[in-house]
């Protein structure tokens, strides 16, 4: 009986991905972390709480937020991807379905113009939803929503608008998780690991060594594909839409972009909109 299991750019079995939020001063400190391991993630603004230009904080609060000529600077052409927060950082659960809309689609709609992109991501602020904001978030041309929620695996998402993650950078498992997925010889379902936090919680314990040891540890290695959550979505949806003959001889890829799966143990790899005997 024929095995397939979906593989990563370049026949990868293994993925990495970050996902950070609130669009703090210490994000520029993390981007040049994960720049210099070769890791990419995603970070979550919230364009309507950027700090007026010329912002000084007092002493002490870790929680700056950046001001829109800061956020621009870190951000683009960083090859990360920028996604909605939300507007204002609301629990929107607790909003009229209206002001669910506002909050989303106003976000949305700044963050494109900001950097002349097509932002399609998200993740809850304080991690809550239902299902009234799962179908706003839908209808406002959101395509996955990270909660904050850890498996303490490596799982493939199967419901993009409640995506969980690995863990969070804080969790006493991260050590030892980094271990196992670079260590793992993985011959069946593919992993991915992701993480996410806030980067002023590095500044609050005092703790940035967790981000430098685990971005040492687990970047800049040819066995893992490094992606933002953008790109993981679209690669993993483009694979789903692979299309077989019924004898399994045959597939065709109608996505726009290159795609890798392991079958009956053979790494196929087959171009955008072409069809290939297997």
């Amino acid at each position: 009986m024929a095995s397939m299991f979906l593989r990563f750019p370049g026949g990868r079995k293994k993925s990495l991905t970050l996902s950070y939020d609130d669009g703090v001063e210490q994000d520029m400190q993390l981007v040049e972390i994960m720049n210099k391991h070769g890791l990419k993630g995603t970070f979550n603004i919230n364009s309507g709480l950027y700090a007026a230009e010329g912002t000084v904080y007092p002493g002490g609060q870790s929680h700056r937020r950046m001001t829109e000529k800061q956020v621009t600077e870190t951000f683009k052409n960083s090859g990360h991807e920028v996604a909605v927060h939300s507007l204002t950082h609301p629990f929107l659960e607790q909003l009229p379905i209206n002001m669910v809309v506002n909050e989303i689609i106003k976000d949305r709609e700044n963050l494109e113009k900001q950097f002349g992109t097509i932002v399609r991501g998200m993740a809850y602020p304080y991690g809550t939803m239902n299902d009234s904001v799962i179908a706003a978030l839908k209808f406002c041309g959101i395509v996955y929503s990270r909660t904050v929620f850890s498996t303490n695996d490596f799982r493939i998402p199967n419901d993009w608008m409640q995506l969980t993650a690995t863990c969070h950078h804080n969790s006493p498992e991260l050590q030892k998780l980094a271990k196992k997925f670079a260590e793992d010889n993985v011959t069946r379902t593919p992993y991915l690991f992701y993480l996410w936090g806030h980067s002023y919680e590095l500044e609050d314990n005092s703790n940035w060594n967790v981000i430098e040891d685990f971005a040492r540890y687990v970047g800049n290695r040819d066995d893992i594909w490094y992606a933002t959550n953008i790109e993981i979505y679209d690669y993993i949806e483009a694979y789903n839409r692979l299309v077989f003959s019924v004898d399994g001889k045959r597939v065709k890829n109608p996505s726009n972009m290159k795609i890798w799966f392991e079958y009956s143990g053979k790494i196929i790899e087959i171009e955008a909109g072409a069809m290939m005997e297997i």
